[in-house]
């Protein structure tokens, strides 16, 4: 059986989830996470968000206490990257070039986890699952916090919407049988 190039799971979420606060300790626990690589923009938090909100950091102070371990991964410059990050203190990669996966084999390395225990979470198809998926990572994929986005943006959004279809379906299927 040949798989057509919308249902190739290379460009479709393994999970996906409203916002990262849905992405609980106990879930990831579960799941067999040790750590988890996060996007940044649009992920975590619109462009304009510089750093981390008291919710954000909460959220990330439930992940460590509970023993996980995180990074950024992020296609933004060093300076944004390294300002967001500065109360955080995690290991990060800035100017990644997702969809290439080297960001993400850095983060593997610097770990030292097996893959199958570090997960990435991004909001997009084209970058950050690709990226993922090339390092022989899960993807967890989360709505864009901003709606308002740039006409890129929307138009790359449009050009997704057949894989993101795809994941669906495959998980109803899933859910039949």
């Amino acid at each position: 059986m040949k798989l057509s190039f919308k249902e190739s799971k290379f460009f479709q979420p393994d999970m996906m989830f409203q916002s990262i606060y849905e992405i609980k300790p106990d879930f990831l626990r579960a799941q067999g996470v040790k750590a988890v690589l996060f996007d940044i923009d649009n992920t975590i938090a619109p462009y304009e968000v510089i750093t981390p909100t008291v919710e954000m950091k909460a959220y990330f102070k439930s992940l460590e206490e509970a023993g996980f371990r995180m990074a950024f991964v992020s296609n933004n410059r060093k300076e944004r990257v390294h300002i967001f990050n500065l109360d955080l203190g995690y290991f990060y990669i800035h100017s990644a070039r997702k969809p290439f996966s080297s960001g993400m084999r850095a983060c593997i390395k610097h770990f030292g986890l097996p893959k199958e225990q570090i997960v990435c979470v991004g909001d997009q198809i084209f970058t950050d699952c690709l990226a993922a998926h090339g390092a022989g990572l899960v993807f967890y994929m989360v709505a864009p916090v901003n709606k308002k986005e740039s006409k890129f943006f929307r138009i790359k959004r449009l050009f997704e919407r057949p894989f993101i279809q795809a994941f669906k379906d495959r998980v109803k299927k899933r859910h039949k049988k």
